[in-house]
Order: structure tokens, then sequence, then C-alpha cells
């Protein structure tokens, strides 16, 4: 009774600002409400909206797009940069995490803004295209089309590649150096001592960085308002952005709260594959 006593103030605070607005997020979406006029119950009316309207159904796709860029390639990179550094950089280990950890520190309305003006038509990248000679490719990246949510994909990879790569190093040096040794007395060369015995031992770390890569696709919403506004043509539009778009301009209350329910159980469904998916074997 004691113990329960010592967390009842946090599972109160918990409780408060997380359990309740979670319930009361579940049947505001049950209802149809602009959030000053009487609400009007209609069931799961909001939810057959999300997949019957392109613009809503379209934003989940494109937030699970956008995890090959913000879970999937980082991840890789992370890995070939571990295989890189590992046991070949001993001095200025530390300069090499904090320069590629440096993207996590920074916000990303800064990160956004930033790369909104490198993609911009006179651009950092335009311009180094015109200088190899490539000139004739420059464009508005984030206003094209059809490489728009490319783009801002790119952005993500660059934040969280880093991340990955952090995390992959400091796992990689709790393997047993004998793992590697006994490697190469079996004549493994340095790929597959990568593959047979780095990998398997990042187990662990390749879910952390699978997960919060996912959520951060999925969860997308900052980087998405500062850079795209969700243009062209809706064209990069994420489940986060239409919440906020939805509940505090449009006032459709109930159909971004239900929109927010579909994203937090696809978010839960897709970590709970994840962390499935790599668990180790019995």
């Amino acid at each position: 009774m004691k113990a329960f006593l010592y967390v009842l103030p946090a599972a109160a605070v918990y409780g408060f600002f997380v359990i309740w607005p979670a319930f009361s997020t579940g049947y505001y979406s049950l209802l149809k409400w602009d959030g000053i006029s009487p609400a009007t119950w209609i069931g799961v009316g909001n939810y057959a909206k999300i997949l019957q309207d392109s613009l809503l159904f379209g934003s989940i796709l494109h937030a699970l797009y956008l995890i090959i860029f913000f879970s999937f390639i980082p991840i890789v990179i992370g890995l070939i940069m571990t295989g890189l550094l590992l046991g070949r950089v001993k001095r200025g280990m530390t300069f090499f995490r904090v320069v590629y950890f440096l993207p996590q520190v920074l916000p990303l309305v800064a990160v956004g803004i930033t790369w909104r003006w490198m993609y911009s038509q006179d651009g950092l990248l335009n311009q180094i295209l015109s200088v190899i000679g490539l000139g004739h490719f420059a464009e508005a990246w984030l206003g094209n089309y059809n490489l728009a949510l490319v783009a801002l994909g790119l952005i993500g990879t660059w934040c969280l590649s880093g991340l990955c790569m952090m995390l992959f190093l400091s796992g990689a040096q709790k393997i047993d150096p004998a793992l590697y040794e006994a490697a190469t007395l079996d004549g493994a060369g340095v790929l597959r001592q990568f593959t047979h015995v780095t990998i398997p031992g990042l187990r662990g770390e390749i879910t952390i960085a699978g997960v919060i890569t996912t959520i951060a696709a999925l969860a997308s919403f900052d980087l998405v308002f500062v850079t795209t506004d969700g243009g062209p043509a809706n064209q990069t539009t994420v489940p986060g952005l239409l919440v906020y778009r939805l509940a505090f301009s449009e006032g459709q209350i109930g159909t971004a709260s239900a929109l927010a329910i579909v994203l937090t159980v696809l978010v839960i469904t897709i970590v709970g594959l994840i962390r499935f998916l790599t668990k180790e074997k019995p």
C-alpha cells in the first residue's frame, strides 16, 4: 500500500494528461462537432469518411510511404556507416558521433526552413547542379507534384541516419571481440563478419531504431508544416497535418479525432510488427 502511494502522484499526472485525453479523443471521434455548437452522435461515420475521402486516406498512404525514407533508409545507412567505422576509427570517434547526431539536436522547424531554402529554385541544390553542368535538372523540388514527397522524405533521411548510426555504434561496442576473432580464424572476411556477427549483435538496437524512426514517420507534422504545408496539391499531406487543419481551422473535431485514433492504431500495429519480426528466437 505504501508503494502505491509513492506511484500515485505520477499515475495521477499520467492519467490526467494522457489516459483521459485518449479516451476523450475516442469519444469525440464518434461525434459530429465543431467545438462550439451541440454535438451530434454519428457513431463510426467519421471513420467511414476517412476510408471514403481520398484526401484523408491519401494522407495515411503518404505517411506509410515516408517510412521508407524515415526508417528503412536511415537504418541501412546507419548499419553501413557502423560497418565502415567499427574497428577502424579509434581516435575522433566522439567527433563522428557529435556530427552525425547533430540533426537530432537541431529544432525541426529550423531544419525545415533550411532545407526549404536548399530545395528552392535558387537554392544550394540547384546551384550545385548548375556548377557541375546539370542546371537543366534544376527546379523547385518541393513544388514538384511528383517529387515533393520524395524530397521531403530525404530530409527525414538526413535527420535520422545519424541517430541510427549512433545507436548502432554504441551497441556494437558491447559485442564480444572474441566473436570477431573466432570468425577470422574460421576464414570469414569483413563482410561476413558484419552480416553474421555485427548485425545479429545489434538486433536490439535495430528494433529501437525501427520503432523510433517509424513513429517519427507516421507522426510527422512540424517538418511537413514548415516545408510544404501539405502541397503541392496535397501531395505531401500527412495525418498529423490534417488533424491540425480539421480541428483548428475547419472545426471538424469529430473527423480530426477519428483520424488521430486511426493514426494511433496504425502506429501501435506497425511498432508491434517491428518488435515481433526483430525479437530473438528462443
